[in-house]
């Protein structure tokens, strides 16, 4: 069974977009990025300016959001590329002459149409900013993480051995949650 990922390449593109203001963008380029063909970019790319969410001239490399990023929410895009294709799908090819064949589908679609409404409504409540704001959050761990293992890698770090890590090892007593920043590490960068 095949599933769409037409929401998530499109909020790709965007962020893409958003995050390489000065660089030349040809569809190519960011096919690149999300691994897949420049004509699917394109594709998407024309959904998102009908939807106005994109602006983009043929033959210019310089496509730009249409709004700021706070503006444009993940429904914005759901609805962009996907219009009004449901989140869940009915299977129409059951047994007619089933007596669960024919009724499950029924039974089935007001709790579908209710997920699809709740759903919405939450998407309604996520905008671009919020995904970037995740991103770069993401991206400076991967960062930290990649570049200790670049220079242990490269023979420029050695992890030290541990005495105690500062990482936390259970909840916090004022919010009983673990702690999410990332242990500092202990190493020593290396000259060579």
């Amino acid at each position: 069974m095949r599933y769409s990922t037409k929401v998530s390449d499109a909020v790709h593109i965007l962020a893409y977009i958003h995050l390489n203001p000065i660089h030349s963008l040809t569809s190519d380029s960011i096919a690149e990025s999300i691994q897949t063909n420049p004509g699917c970019v394109r594709q998407l790319m024309s959904k998102l300016r009908r939807a106005d969410l994109l602006v983009s001239v043929t033959g210019h490399p310089k496509p730009a959001l249409a709004k700021a990023p706070e503006e444009i929410t993940l429904l914005d895009v759901y609805r962009a590329v996907e219009q009004d294709k449901p989140l869940l799908h009915l299977d129409t090819h059951t047994n007619p002459e089933c007596g669960v064949g024919v009724n499950i589908q029924l039974a089935l679609q007001e709790y579908y149409d209710e997920i699809q409404q709740a759903a919405e409504q939450r998407m309604a409540e996520i905008t671009l900013r919020d995904i970037l704001d995740s991103f770069r959050a993401k991206a400076d761990i991967w960062l930290k993480t990649a570049s200790r293992t670049a220079a242990a890698t490269l023979g420029y770090y050695r992890p030290e051995e541990s005495t105690g890590s500062k990482e936390s090892a259970g909840p916090t007593a004022s919010t009983g949650s673990k702690t999410e920043e990332p242990a500092e590490p202990t190493g020593k960068i290396l000259n060579q």
